[in-house]
This record gives structure tokens, sequence and C-alpha cells, in this order.
């Protein structure tokens, strides 16, 4: 579905990835006359204030000029070109850092724990794609995301999935944001940073696994369009929140659609509604769509209250990632590890004068912590599965192809396409 023109931007990409800034110690490494020498980091260095905020500026700059293209030009050879840039600045010279995906898990934990204080710029990294996204539409998703950006640029031969299986994968996401917000808010882990497909890509270096996971997801990605945004991007729950009520979002064409199905078969992503059928329209079909819809509301709560009693009876397990859980269950089980000096947590634990007695306690203060986490991911979780199970039945009348505002991701190409467009142009 893409354009031969727009191979020059992969091309390019590809030699940006050879050539990319690599990022320098600021300090000479120490000498040692021991021989030691000082292993590589896998992980940026932290950047000076002002660069921080001109890192805040840049992305500010990327989602404005991404309007433009959107809404006054109507460009998709200009969005995809800005797409480039941000691959190359966001995600080769940045490193995938700082993400406002992975900026969910410091918001989660400033808010839960008093004791960790939140940089402005990440908040502001937080905030403000949530914030374009609520007037423009999800034009971070289009432009700005080093994510998105690379998974768009492959995306060579994409082919339409059924609408069954859009919408069961749809619900993963939920699940993710809310295992990434318990995580966070528990002291657990920031596992959307860990499980980042592409870092280790943006990088030039990381653990095998994730290497060879990000390479999966681009192979995939050739095939089935953006496959991490549309089945794991926990940030583009809230961005999709945020673009169902946006003031003013991307349209297919400047006038009236002529119903020619070019934007549909153009767009990889499935993301682009069709008229309502006459049928559907009928004073019959309303009031059954209705009666449905509200009986599916009448149980939601029943679907609420399932989750909370699903997810925080699964406590015990899901407490297992944290630390303190994992390390007082291996040692109760096997005290003779305490003697195992090649274990570097146990020996960790053991230097650390914290007696075995103490870290049970933590232990079992952490499970509790995520018992009363789970009643909130679980009634989260069947929330969202009663709305969309209501939202089966909710009738919404189009008379032209339309772009689903929480599901487009403002990339431009049914634009391309509009035969409608290019007469006005």
């Amino acid at each position: 579905m893409i354009k031969i023109s727009f191979k020059t931007g992969l091309f390019l990409v590809m030699i940006f990835t050879f050539i990319a800034l690599q990022a320098q110690q600021r300090f000479p490494k120490p000498e040692f006359e021991s021989g030691y020498e000082q292993p590589d980091t896998t992980t940026p260095e932290p950047r000076a204030a002002a660069l921080e905020w001109f890192d805040v500026l840049v992305l500010i700059a990327v989602l404005a000029v991404a309007s433009y293209f959107i809404f006054k030009r109507r460009s998709r050879r200009g969005i995809l070109w800005l797409s480039v840039f941000t691959l190359v600045y966001f995600g080769f010279y940045r490193n995938g850092c700082i993400c406002p995906i992975g900026s969910i898990q410091n918001v989660t934990l400033a808010i839960f724990d008093p004791a960790y204080k939140i940089s402005l710029t990440v908040l502001l990294f937080f905030l403000i794609p949530l914030v374009a996204a609520l007037f423009y539409g999800r034009t971070f998703c289009a432009a700005a995301c080093p994510l998105g950006a690379i998974q768009d640029l492959i995306a060579i031969q994409p082919v339409s999935v059924s609408s069954w299986v859009r919408k069961t994968l749809s619900f993963i996401p939920h699940v993710y944001l809310g295992l990434a917000v318990l995580f966070a808010a528990t002291g657990t882990d920031f596992i959307i940073c860990r499980y980042d497909p592409f870092v280790g890509i943006f990088r030039m270096d990381g653990p095998y696994t994730m290497i060879v996971l990000g390479i999966a997801f681009l192979l995939l990605g050739m095939f089935f369009g953006r496959p991490y945004c549309r089945i794991f991007c926990p940030y583009g729950v809230l961005l999709s929140w945020m673009s169902r009520f946006s003031g003013k979002h991307l349209t297919i064409t400047p006038s009236e659609c002529i119903n020619c199905k070019l934007c549909s078969n153009s767009c990889p992503y499935d993301a682009i509604e069709a008229p309502t059928s006459e049928k559907l329209r009928t004073e019959a079909a309303v009031r059954s769509s209705m009666k449905n819809y509200i009986l599916f509301g009448l149980l939601v709560p029943i679907w609420i209250i399932a989750g909370g009693l699903a997810v925080s009876g699964a406590h015990v397990f899901l407490s297992k990632a944290h630390p303190d859980v994992y390390l007082s269950e291996l040692l109760i089980a096997h005290p003779e590890l305490k003697e195992d000096t090649e274990n570097l947590d146990i020996q960790a634990f053991l230097e650390s004068g914290e007696s075995m007695d103490q870290l049970v306690e933590n232990a079992s203060l952490v499970r509790m912590k995520f018992k009363k986490g789970g009643w909130f991911l679980g009634g989260y979780l069947g929330l969202v599965l009663g709305i969309m199970i209501m939202n089966q039945f909710l009738l919404r009348k189009r008379t032209g192809y339309e772009p689903h505002k929480g599901d487009c991701y403002s990339c431009g190409r049914c634009m391309d396409y509009c035969p409608v467009d290019k007469k006005f142009n």
C-alpha cells in the first residue's frame, strides 16, 4: 500500500542506523592499577537539564509540524519525512529515551511512592502528547513516536484482518497498561521499559532475546501494520481515549465522501469505518440495537466485580515478580542457598544486614499491595470488557467512510488515495 517513493525513507533510515551518533561519556574513564576495565553501559547517559528541555521543545515542534501537515497541507509525504526525523532523533540519537510510553511508570511511581521524585521534563513528555491528542487526534502516533515510525516505514504489504480479531487483540493493551501500573505502583519493575522490543535496536545493544523480539516485530510489521502499537502499546490506550474527544481530527476528504472505498483499502491499520448500511438504519434495527446496548450495560457492574475477584485472587502469583517476594520464597524453600556465593541477589541481601524476618515481612506487605491493586486492575479490565461488549450494539450512523477517532494513527495514507482530495488540490 506504500508508494515506491516511500521506500526512500526506509533506505535513509538504514543509512542513519549505521552512522547514528553514539552517546559519549562526559567524564574520562578512571584509571585502575588493577587492570579493571569499565563495562559498556546499556542505557543512555543522563543529559543536562538544558538538553532535556531541548528534547521537550523538539517534541512540541514535531507535534506542531505534524498537525500542520495533517490539517493544512494534508500531506502524507510531509508526515512520512517528519517520522523519519523522529526515528533518527528520538530513536537512534536519543536511544529511545525519554519515552512518553515508558513515562507511564514514572508518573505512577511518583503517585504511589512519596520518596520518588519525577522530573518535570518526564512529566511533560507524558502529558504533552495526550493534550495534543485531545485537540488534534493521535498526531503523536503519526510522526512523533519513534516506535511507531520504525513500524510505519516497514509496512510494505500489510493485510487486513477481520473485525473480531481486531477487537479481541485490542483488549491486550489494556491488560498491559494495567499490569504496568500495578508493577510500578508496588515498586516491582518497569515492565514497559524492560520489554520494549525496539530499544535494543535504537541503542544497538541489549539482551539477545529483546533484539530477536524487535526483529520479529519488524518482520511481522511488514504484513500486519504496526503490531506493537495495535497489540501491546499501553500509551496508545490513553491516546485513544483522548483522541475520541478530540476537537479536530484527520479527515479523509475535505468534501463529501463519494464512497469509492479507496481510502479503506489503503489503510494498513483497518482504522476506517464503512458507511452504515440501509438495513441498520431502519427504526426496528435502531430499537433492537438500543435494547441490547442497555441490557449489556446493566451487566457491566458484574464484569467489574468478577474481574476484581479474579485478579485479586491471583495476587500471590503476580507478587512473585517483586524481588523481595521472590527472594523470601526462595530462601524459605532452600535455606542452603545462603551459602551460594555465585547468587548476587542473595549475597546482596546477606550483606545488607537485613534479617530474614524483615525480608518475610516486606514480602507480606508487597503481597497485600498486590491484593489491593488486583481489585483495581481486575475492576478496570472488567469495565473495559463490559464497554467493549456494549459497543458492539451501539449504532453509529455514517453516510461515508470515516477514520475511527480512537484507532486512527493520523498517518495520512487515506488522504493520498482519496480522489476527492486530488480534485480539490
